[in-house]
């Protein structure tokens, strides 16, 4: 028998990207993050790479080495929607 709480992969990939997104745009907490601290935040190492991975594609956040933080553009949307 299928587990009822289970969600698509699509629903899954969304609930990860805005986890990680929340994360970085934290009001008084917006900084760097090494992606190891964000994989212990959301709790889902996979899920937070493929999560890194297409949120730096679509522009949300930027890649230094090991660390990832919200683009401006983010930061701004995010303000807006206030």
């Amino acid at each position: 028998m299928q587990d009822e709480t289970s969600q698509n992969p699509r629903e899954e990939d969304e609930r990860a990207q805005k986890a990680v997104l929340g994360l970085l745009l934290r009001p008084n907490d917006q900084r760097p993050w090494a992606v190891e601290e964000v994989e212990r935040e959301v709790g889902e190492t996979l899920a937070v790479t493929d999560a890194i991975a297409t949120l730096h594609a679509a522009g949300l956040l930027h890649r230094c080495g090991k660390f990832v933080f919200a683009s401006h553009a983010a930061v701004s949307m995010d303000r807006l929607s206030l």
